[in-house]
């Protein structure tokens, strides 16, 4: 989005951040260009990576996984969906609305919503089926 966006990591991410760092951790970026460790890694390879492992594009694509992770997280009812839209680096649309959020971070609610987000993740990765598993039921009163 070419500005800076600060996002909290649960230990999940770090911990895959950590093994990647053997990987390419002499560059500037985690995540360099098949072509150039100079830029980043684009979205379009990414989503060649789906279409090689089976994935049509009528079944998902990288902004898809964004788009759920909105959808979920707002069915929640329990995070500010500024601080969602913030997380997912949106840009606020009105511009008298902007000029006011402009600094508002929701830091806090982000860290907790992305430990919350990445133990979902995990219970569905270790073999619960999404039918069993209830999103952030842990976070619920």
């Amino acid at each position: 989005m070419k500005r800076p966006h600060r996002v909290p990591l649960p230990r999940q991410a770090l911990v895959i951040l950590r093994e990647l760092h053997g990987m390419t951790g002499r560059g500037e970026f985690i995540f360099p260009a098949v072509d150039s460790v100079r830029r980043c890694m684009s979205n379009n390879t990414l989503n060649a990576a789906l279409r090689r492992t089976g994935y049509s594009k009528q079944e998902v694509s990288v902004s898809g996984f964004r788009a759920t992770a909105s959808t979920l997280l707002n069915e929640m009812s329990r995070w500010n969906p500024d601080a969602i839209e913030r997380q997912l680096a949106h840009m606020e649309e009105n511009d008298v609305r902007r000029a006011y959020m402009h600094a508002a971070e929701f830091w806090n609610e982000r860290v907790e919503m992305m430990h919350v987000w990445a133990d979902y993740l995990d219970q569905l990765w270790h073999g619960s089926s999404v039918d069993k598993v209830r999103p952030f039921a842990s976070s619920q009163g």
